[in-house]
Formats: structure tokens, sequence, C-alpha cells
């Protein structure tokens, strides 16, 4: 099977593109559906679900599990390699671990507004880049969950698939350098777009 990559994705190995499930896809679109579906799934999973340990490492691998186990073989395991992007393989269970005890300490001291303190959370996941594919889609799930948790309503994310090539997913691209380079402001604007 031949992936194409929108920008701002993150090229899968030879390894980790052999551990694909579905044996029938042959092209990009065919994937996506798949992958479409399997994430639906993991929704209803979510509604029958309490969650008490959102911001912990183990519900992190859990959620992506449950959005990709019949995709990927490694659906749910930390990623094993090192990317165009995120922190180095050995480091994703700390930085991870790290990242939930900042939100923690952020939510009670009211370091900042809640869509900032999501925004953030958003960021620095898709920043640690913890798996092999997924993590935009795994990050902004777990965000959105992180709002539900705080009563607050869902990004709507720029009201659009994020997960192919397209103007809004050029602005979120963009949106996320902005905020590599620790300016917020554009992210902000996006996710409620």
């Amino acid at each position: 099977m031949k992936i194409d990559y929108p920008m701002g994705a993150t090229p899968l190995n030879l390894d980790e593109i052999a551990d694909l499930i579905p044996s029938h896809l042959r092209v990009q679109s065919e994937l996506n559906e798949w992958e479409e579906a399997n994430i639906l799934k993991a929704h209803l999973w979510l509604a029958q679900k309490k969650h008490s340990f959102l911001l912990h490492t183990d519900f992190c691998k859990q959620l992506h599990l449950q959005m990709f186990n019949e995709t990927w073989k490694w659906a749910g395991q930390f990623r094993r390699s090192d990317k165009n992007i995120g922190v180095d393989w050995s480091c994703i269970q700390v930085s991870l671990h790290n990242l939930f005890q900042d939100v923690e300490a952020q939510i009670h001291y009211q370091s900042f507004d809640m869509d900032e303190m999501a925004a953030r959370l958003h960021h620095r996941l898709v920043l640690i880049h913890a798996f092999p594919n997924g993590n935009g889609r795994h990050s902004r799930l777990m965000t959105d969950l992180f709002l539900k948790a705080q009563n607050r309503p869902a990004f709507s994310w720029g009201a659009s698939n994020l997960s192919t090539m397209s103007k809004t997913r050029e602005q979120y691209i963009q949106a996320l350098r902005a905020a590599d380079k620790h300016d917020y402001q554009h992210l902000l604007n996006f996710v409620r777009s």
C-alpha cells in the first residue's frame, strides 16, 4: 500500500507500515475511511466509559488503542523509533507524565483560562508525538475529553477534517508551528473557528 502523507504528517517506517491490519486496502482514501470508522468505534467506547484517569499515560495509550485497534498492530503502543517530530522515543513516558502533572498544576493554580490550558495540552501532545501515527487525531480527542471533564464545550478545530490536505489543515499546522515558538494566539484562534 502506498501512503500519501498530507502536509505536517509523520511518515511511517517500513516496519510500521507492515503492521497494517486490513490487507485489502490499496489506496490512501481507503485507509482514511477505515481509520475514520475505527475512530467512530472509539467514540462509542468512550460513551460507555467513565474516565477518572484522563490525564494519565495509561488512559492515553488505551484511547489510542481504541482509535486504531482495527487498523494498526501497534495501536496503543508508544513509538519505538524517532520521527521528524517528537521527543526521543525513549523519553515519551516521562514526557507525558510531566505534561499531565503540569496540566493538573495549571488547573489547581488557574494558570491560564480553560481554552488556553486545553490548547497547550493539545500542542504538547502533538509535540511529544507518542505514537507512530494518529497523533493529531489522538491529541484532538484527548483535548476535547479534557474540556468535557472541565464542563467546557469541545473545540471546533476549524470545523473541517484535518486528516486530509486542505486550507484548514494548512492553517492548523501553521498555528502549531507558531505554538512551537511559544505563540499560542494563532492556535487559540483556530481551535474555536
